[in-house]
């Protein structure tokens, strides 16, 4: 939807069937449901809007009412936009906000191995001697001190 013309119908689409869903269709079956976007060919003949509904167990109703609905939200898009040919409506649910979810359970497991790994870390005593190479120096003074402990065994 590169196209500004097709943005600014889409967002006008979306404002007309938000308020018509929360003033004119009265479904029983309809829950708390939000628009979250619309998506437009670039033809304007057809539009798809996306929706959420708050309580996850009225979805499929939910989704039985937009479908019920979308002669009369068409009808009344077609009167406000004033367009030639008025797109078709295909409503689909949004999964953006089960993919956000996913997504946070994701980062409070990497969270939680993160805290588990900086606590094996804070305990952790390195393997072996501390300094397990010799300096030159030390070299050296470990070749005299034997050179010493040797003439000092005989």
């Amino acid at each position: 939807m590169a196209n500004p013309r097709v943005r600014k119908v889409a967002d006008r689409i979306q404002v007309v069937v938000a308020e018509m869903l929360e003033r004119r269709v009265k479904d029983p079956r309809l829950g708390f449901v939000t628009i979250t976007d619309v998506r437009m060919t670039g033809d304007n003949q057809h539009a798809t809007v996306y929706w959420t509904v708050l309580d996850e167990d009225t979805a499929e109703g939910s989704a039985a009412a937009l479908e019920s609905a979308k002669g009369l939200l068409r009808s009344e898009v077609g009167k406000q936009l004033g367009m030639r040919t008025v797109p078709t409506l295909t409503f689909v649910r949004d999964a953006l906000p089960e993919s956000a979810r996913a997504l946070d359970d994701l980062l409070a497991r990497a969270r939680e191995s993160d805290a588990a790994v900086a606590a094996a870390r804070a305990g952790a005593v390195p393997a072996g001697d501390p300094d397990p190479y010799k300096k030159p120096r030390e070299a050296d003074d470990s070749a005299d001190d034997s050179a010493d402990d040797s003439a000092d065994e005989a």
